[in-house]
């Protein structure tokens, strides 16, 4: 043999030796991984970790729990992988949400991502998992818009509805009110301008409008704001029967006491996000009875109650009654798309959009990557925040109005 072709050999030798290594290498890292990676970046300091707090991470303590106390996430051959987590405090800013994403991608190269809390940090990372790859299941995201985010970011997934899904059951129940005499057709309202608040406010009006409602006073207020006296003082000489506030927990929790104290007894108040919380119902005691907002549970769900009662046994704390449920679902549909399609997050995305999953909501099967069987309105009603709308939707309570005047505490 010449020195050429010996040559030749021996580059085609070690050629093949060296993808033969590559392959092994590849098959042995899958064979040898001893983890499935999922990181999150989400409120734990600031404003917004008063609703984080609450609806996303004790469901995402929950769940980790869970799957690791059962041997992990399984695969689809049967083995099964812990979970290794990899957390940040976003602190209440989409600057440092946008940073955090970024860097569970880049740095910490998780296998998979848990969304923020709230309608505005959803939508700030969502082009940041798109670009990535990932899977975005949007919980405590509002907006009406998904449909649209659905075409651009076709791994996102809105599983909380639109602005126009509430505030068309909310009109819907004003209306039957106010044919049956109970309350006049003047409205008031006030929304917090952020991406939750306006794009409520935004469906709020057409809605009302068309139910033939005239809403005498209509005014957005800074994220931050503490002081709703102003606004309770021209609502309560407007002549209004009907308060709405499409507001965040702190300001929910701080109209409702304002509320109290200058005595604004409106016949429907409906106020935001908070309302249903059960931190709300102890803060309030019998004065949250008749107060309305989005949401609400059935509290005779077998299902929902199994869930609630983990929770609680695992948290120390009881979830709330609106979007809690919905955050452990949307983990209980990625858990069962994982072990379908394996850590393939294309493949996990395209389950998520296609397949269906029982949840603790029941069965789930999304429709053009949205959740649209939801529980749209709630009232607190013997010392349980329970569903009121969709008024024709099985495990319904009938709504209780007006709603009694503030008893002194």
């Amino acid at each position: 043999m010449t020195n050429f072709s010996r040559r030749r050999v021996l580059r085609t030798l070690c050629m093949t030796a060296t993808l033969l290594a590559v392959g092994a290498g590849g098959s042995a890292l899958a064979q040898d991984r001893t983890s499935v990676k999922i990181g999150y970046a989400v409120s734990k300091t600031g404003p917004n970790a008063g609703g984080a707090g609450i609806t996303t991470i004790p469901n995402y303590v929950l769940w980790v729990k869970e799957v690791n106390d059962a041997g992990g996430l399984e695969m689809p051959d049967g083995k099964r992988l812990p979970i290794e987590l990899v957390e940040y405090d976003d602190r209440s800013s989409a600057e440092e949400v946008v940073r955090a994403v970024e860097r569970l991608a880049t740095q910490d190269k998780v296998d998979f991502m848990l969304p923020p809390w709230g309608t505005g940090f959803n939508l700030a990372v969502a082009p940041l998992f798109d670009r990535f790859g990932y899977p975005q299941l949007a919980v405590s995201a509002v907006t009406d818009k998904a449909p649209e985010f659905v075409k651009r970011w076709p791994k996102s997934f809105w599983l909380l509805g639109g602005g126009h899904d509430y505030t068309e059951a909310l009109a819907s129940l004003l209306a039957k009110a106010r044919d049956d005499g109970t309350i006049n057709d003047k409205i008031s309202m006030i929304s917090v301008a952020d991406g939750f608040g306006i794009d409520l406010v935004t469906a709020a009006r057409p809605s009302f409008e068309k139910a033939g409602f005239n809403v005498v006073y209509d005014v957005t207020y800074p994220a931050g704001t503490t002081d709703f006296s102003p606004m309770i003082s021209e609502a309560s000489s407007n002549g209004a029967d009907t308060f709405v506030a499409f507001s965040y927990p702190p300001d929910t929790f701080a109209m409702t006491q304002q509320a109290q104290v200058a005595k604004f007894n409106p016949k429907v108040l409906y106020l935001g996000v908070g309302v249903g919380f059960p931190a709300y119902g102890a803060a309030n005691g019998e004065n949250a009875t008749g107060v309305m907002s989005l949401g609400g549970i059935d509290p005779n769900n077998e299902a929902n109650a199994a869930y609630r009662k983990r929770h609680e046994e695992v948290t120390g704390q009881a979830p709330d009654l609106w979007g809690s449920v919905v955050t452990y679902s949307s983990l209980q549909m990625l858990q069962e798309a994982i072990k379908r399609k394996g850590l393939d997050r294309d493949a996990v995305s395209a389950e998520l959009s296609n397949g269906t999953f029982e949840t603790a909501l029941g069965e789930v099967k999304l429709e053009d990557n949205q959740l649209r069987k939801l529980w749209l309105g709630g009232q607190w009603q013997n010392g349980q925040f329970v569903a009121v709308a969709p008024a024709d939707r099985e495990g319904a309570a009938a709504p209780v109005l007006p709603k009694a005047p503030w008893k002194a505490q």
